[in-house]
């Protein structure tokens, strides 16, 4: 058994988002999520096929909801996205890293 730390190996470069697969089966992906400053486009919207429960590990972001209020997340903030539940990513800390894990089910 390897045995990893969620907060290491976090690259110098965060130009983009990184997206980490760390564990995946038929029914279950599980990847660690790292922002800076990140947000989803402008325009259009995440509908995804499989339910999402993200947990803000360190920093903190903001989740924009079709036709909902804002969610507001900060460090230890969970939240179960439904399937098909249209949303995106209006904000992430610019000024340190963000760290989510998101399980999809």
């Amino acid at each position: 058994m390897n045995t990893r730390n969620i907060y290491k190996q976090i690259p110098d470069d965060l130009s983009e988002e990184i997206y980490e697969l760390l564990v995946q089966n038929n029914n279950v992906k599980i990847e660690r999520i790292i922002s800076m400053g990140h947000k989803s486009p402008d325009t259009g919207w995440y509908d995804q096929e499989q339910n999402e429960w993200v947990l803000v590990l360190k920093g903190n972001a903001s989740i924009a909801f079709e036709n909902e209020a804002v969610v507001n997340l900060e460090q230890g903030d969970y939240l179960n996205i439904p399937a098909h539940k249209k949303h995106r990513v209006i904000s992430t800390s610019p000024s340190s890293e963000t760290i989510w894990l998101a399980i999809f089910y």
